[in-house]
C-alpha cells in the first residue's frame, strides 16, 4: 500500500487538533514566589544614581526563623533528633584540660638516642 499525501485540509486540521491538545494542558500561574533554598543575588545601584533607596519594613518573624536555622543543633534542639545527631552531640570537654599533667600530654623530648638519629638522617641526605 502506498502512503497517502495528505492535503492542506488535512495538515489543517491535524495543527488544530494539535493546538487545542496543548491548550488543555496548559496552566496559568499568577503566583510568584522566590525559592527558600536557593541564594539570592541583589545586586546594588550604580554609584552615580540619585534614585531614594527603597524602604523594606522588616519581618521580625523572618529574622527570628532565619537567626534560628544559622545555629547550631545544640542551640536548636534540647536533645539530639536522630542517631547521627547523638556522635558529638556533646562537644564540651569531659575533664578540665591542664598542660602540666604529665599523663595526658605527652610533648616530644629529646634524648641521647634521638639526638644522634636525628644527626644520621640529616648527614645522609
Amino acid at each position: 500500500m502506498e502512503a497517502k499525501k495528505s492535503d492542506v485540509v488535512q495538515q489543517n486540521a491535524i495543527h488544530v487538533e494539535m493546538i487545542r491538545k496543548e491548550q488543555r494542558q496548559q496552566r496559568l500561574h499568577t503566583e510568584f514566589s522566590i525559592n527558600p533554598h536557593r541564594k539570592l543575588h541583589i545586586l546594588p545601584d550604580k554609584p552615580m544614581c540619585r534614585k531614594p533607596q527603597e524602604v523594606i519594613p522588616e519581618n521580625s518573624a523572618f529574622i527570628e526563623a532565619f537567626q534560628k536555622a544559622r545555629q547550631e543543633p545544640t542551640k536548636k534542639y534540647e536533645t539530639p533528633l536522630t542517631e547521627s545527631h547523638e556522635i558529638g552531640w556533646v562537644s564540651t570537654a569531659l575533664i578540665p584540660t591542664n598542660r602540666k599533667d604529665n599523663r595526658l600530654n605527652f610533648f616530644r623530648r629529646s634524648t641521647d638516642i634521638t639526638k644522634h638519629q636525628e644527626s644520621v638522617l640529616r648527614f645522609s641526605k
